[in-house]
């Protein structure tokens, strides 16, 4: 038959047009500010850093290893290392950073910051209303600006979060077993 195929379009488009009106989960718009899609887990927009404590300076997982600066594309983030050092989560003198900045002007999102850190201290947010008035300032953010809270990591990515705890347990336990009995023979030594 002669136009078969236009009619079958017509058709499926005449059943997802009513379709949608009919079932709630096909419909494809949602009144945008006062309802909300949720985030989906893959979602990416810019990065954060991650800290573990209930204060951001002692708890920041960065180590100022500039291997994120270096490997930036478009050159976006700025890191300067600190002349002291301080304990990371399995208690060996770190480096941290005294200045780490993101232009996210220049920020493509790519991720490749994520994925080079071997800290597991850079991640990707999905927050995406960013908007500002700010024209000069608000697009070179601070560290202070960019460290958020390890929950928040959890509330954004679960999954992906749960597995980076426990991959992080697992190194400050062996980096515990390692101290244990280092201190144990030196015990043992004093008591001879």
């Amino acid at each position: 038959m002669l136009g078969e195929g236009i009619v079958k379009g017509l058709a499926e488009t005449a059943r997802n047009f009513f379709g949608s009106y009919a079932e709630k989960d096909r419909l494809t718009t949602v009144q945008f500010p006062e309802e909300r899609l949720p985030q989906a887990e893959a979602a990416r927009v810019f990065p954060f850093l991650v800290y573990d404590t209930d204060d951001m300076e002692k708890g920041l997982r960065c180590v100022a290893c500039k291997i994120c600066e270096v490997e930036c594309p478009p050159k976006c983030i700025t890191i300067e290392k600190s002349t002291e050092k301080k304990p990371d989560f399995t208690g060996k003198p770190q480096f941290f950073p005294e200045k780490f900045e993101i232009d996210v002007s220049v920020c493509m999102s790519c991720q490749i910051c994520v994925e080079v850190c071997p800290f597991e201290a850079i991640k990707m947010d999905t927050a995406f209303e960013l908007s500002t008035d700010d024209r000069f300032g608000g697009l070179h953010w601070p560290k202070e600006r960019l460290a958020k809270p390890n929950e928040y990591y959890h509330q954004i990515h679960p999954m992906e979060a749960a597995a980076v705890d426990e991959q992080l347990a697992e190194k400050k336990a062996k980096a515990e077993e390692k101290h244990v009995p280092a201190a144990a023979q030196a015990e043992g030594a004093a008591a001879r």
